[in-house]
């Protein structure tokens, strides 16, 4: 509920201000009201930040009135001379970075690389080193993309990637991801094309758009799809009770995914599987799988590190301990890559092994530890 000080006459913000970069100077008029607290009082003067930004600001020590420090709860009077500093994170963006790359083909429009398990595709919140997007960017001898860059500023030439749709779409969705043209997650491996140039990028996302790119993904699944071969439909949106999983949900809250599947191998309690997409949703084969009760072997957001099907006793919990640690991750690997290259028209196709675990985690499942 809110009380008297927490509405303010027009005349109140009558204020000599003075701005340099994120730092305000505020001399408080002496027709002011009074009793406003310091933290409200500055929102008026940081629209585009919140009161909890500002307030971690004070907390830090980066405001003085009349020379002195205060606290959040300081109460404004006629006269004040405010000095304060906003906190802000430095931009996001993407600098060469000497990290292990494995490319599996490259020529002068774009490259396929294979990523490993664990590394984030591109830089963004909680994600500031070590993506893909860096390792590429050393690869190639290129530089660094800031956020804070103008759409003018980058040219494909002087980056070494393309600069299409690479810089943020809004300040609330600060991503630089110079040279991406698809994505796997975080703990998805396998085989992913990185356009160079504008021209290919475009000419890749059109391919992608049109659903002609050949997508094989290979999965061990909790139990046994029926039937063993066929398709999973239904939108994805985001999850209500969880939102930073992905569900199906109804048509007027998502987007419509088709994921077909065929069976490749059967065990006793698991199955290994390849997907093929229709549509592109975020972790779609990861959701619809979820959503047929067969999640992901090691999928920690969708219910793949629980024993889903066989016994649960202790002996065999701890013997699925072991496997999670040999695969921390969704056992999900990106296979196999098809498209036509954007310059010479020519078909390209590639294919990777999963990760060298995924054969120990298997051979562990196949000898009966796990299963029994």
């Amino acid at each position: 509920m809110s009380t008297s000080s927490d509405h303010f006459h027009p005349d109140d913000y009558k204020a000599e201000v003075t701005r340099k970069e994120n730092v305000v100077e505020v001399n408080v008029p002496n027709s002011f009201s009074g009793q406003k607290r310091v933290d409200k009082y500055l929102t008026r003067f940081y629209p585009d930040a919140s009161r909890t930004k500002i307030q971690r600001s004070i907390r830090k020590g980066h405001i003085a009135v009349n020379g002195e420090e205060v606290q959040k709860s300081y109460l404004i009077e006629p006269g004040d001379r405010i000095l304060f500093r906003l906190i802000r994170k430095p931009p996001m963006e993407a600098e060469p970075e000497d990290l292990p790359l494995d490319v599996v083909y490259e020529d002068e429009d774009l490259l396929v690389v294979n990523k490993q398990p664990g590394m984030v595709v591109h830089p963004a919140p909680g994600h500031r080193s070590g993506t893909l997007v860096h390792a590429v960017l050393h690869h190639v001898d290129g530089g660094t993309v800031s956020a804070d860059d103008s759409k003018e500023a980058g040219r494909d030439e002087d980056v070494g990637l393309s600069m299409v749709n690479a810089l943020p779409e809004s300040p609330d969705h600060p991503v630089v991801r110079p040279g991406i043209v698809h994505r796997l997650d975080k703990g998805t491996s396998g085989l992913l094309v990185v356009a160079k140039r504008d021209r290919a990028h475009t000419a890749l996302a059109d391919q992608f758009k049109a659903h002609t790119v050949d997508r094989h993904y290979r999965a061990i699944l909790w139990g046994h799809l029926d039937p063993p071969n066929g398709r999973i439909e239904g939108a994805i949106g985001r999850d209500p009770h969880h939102r930073q999983r992905m569900a199906v949900v109804s048509e007027e809250n998502g987007k419509w995914a088709v994921t077909h599947y065929q069976t490749i191998e059967r065990l006793e309690n698991t199955s290994v599987v390849d997907f093929w997409l229709e549509t592109g949703r975020t972790h779609q084969i990861r959701v619809h799988s979820q959503y047929r009760n067969h999640p992901i072997l090691g999928d920690p957001k969708y219910g793949g590190q629980s024993i889903r099907y066989g016994t649960q006793s202790t002996e065999r919990r701890a013997r699925f301990d072991q496997i999670f640690e040999i695969l921390p991750h969704p056992a999900l690997h990106a296979y196999r890559l098809g498209f036509t290259h954007p310059r010479t028209g020519k078909q390209l196709n590639f294919e990777v092994d999963p990760p060298s675990h995924w054969e120990e985690v298997l051979e562990l499942i196949r000898s009966g530890v796990g299963e029994g």
